[in-house]
């Protein structure tokens, strides 16, 4: 046997049409109890805990319990980064599902708990562009220029530098094939977005829907050149 990390544990896992549609539904950052995953899924609610058992087993996936509720989430940050890159790899295939919605997916959506698609790489371009961001091989760091900007939106910046998480992150976003915003800084910018009214949730998918008038106020603060 070869050494080293063992990939074909990790895709099998995920390689399930069932446990993809699980893992999939819970990129929208939203904790999920088994019998709204089964639904996802397609599977009877005990199918859906074999499932489950597996994904907790191979530490894709973490429970919570609240009272007599066991609710599942993804594990950490970077399981949805690596899904993210699959849907990638997956949106050159033929598909069988289009439409109106996947249009909407594709201009903005959540990613785990940071915005996504043409909007979320907007962002990101217009923070790079300004000076905000600083990106240098696979090292993302926030420009003092950019400390001042984030501050000046009501994020709380020492509180996001002073937890463990990584500030800044880059994901390769799936439909746009270019680079949008992680880390906890990904995660509260979006956080301002739905706090300044400018968008609401497709509580039916993962999209993220502006309003006309919050379209015009995210422009105006993430201008492209």
């Amino acid at each position: 046997m070869k050494e080293g990390p063992d990939i074909a544990r990790i895709a099998s896992l995920i390689g399930d049409p069932a446990r993809a549609n699980m893992l999939t539904a819970l990129m929208a950052g939203k904790a999920l109890t088994a019998a709204e995953l089964a639904t996802e899924a397609g599977v009877t609610p005990q199918t859906a805990s074999t499932h489950l058992a597996k994904l907790l087993d191979g530490e894709l996936v973490q429970v919570r319990k609240q009272g007599r509720h066991k609710y599942f989430a993804l594990a950490h940050a970077d399981v949805a980064a690596a899904l993210e890159g699959l849907m990638g790899l997956a949106s050159g295939q033929p598909r069988t599902r289009t439409g109106p919605r996947d249009a909407a997916l594709r201009r903005a959506r959540v990613c785990y708990n940071h915005l996504a698609g043409q909007m979320g790489v907007q962002m990101f371009g217009s923070l790079l562009d300004r000076g905000f961001l600083h990106e240098e091989g696979e090292q993302l760091t926030l420009t003092p220029a950019g400390q001042g900007f984030v501050c000046d939106l009501g994020v709380d910046l020492a509180g996001l530098t002073a937890a463990r998480a990584p500030l800044c992150r880059t994901c390769l976003d799936w439909s746009e094939r270019r680079t949008h915003l992680a880390g906890s800084l990904g995660r509260a910018m979006l956080s301002r977005i739905e706090a300044e009214g400018w968008v609401r949730r497709d509580t039916a998918s993962r999209a993220i829907l502006f309003s006309e008038k919050g379209k015009v106020a995210f422009d105006q603060m993430f201008p492209t050149q």
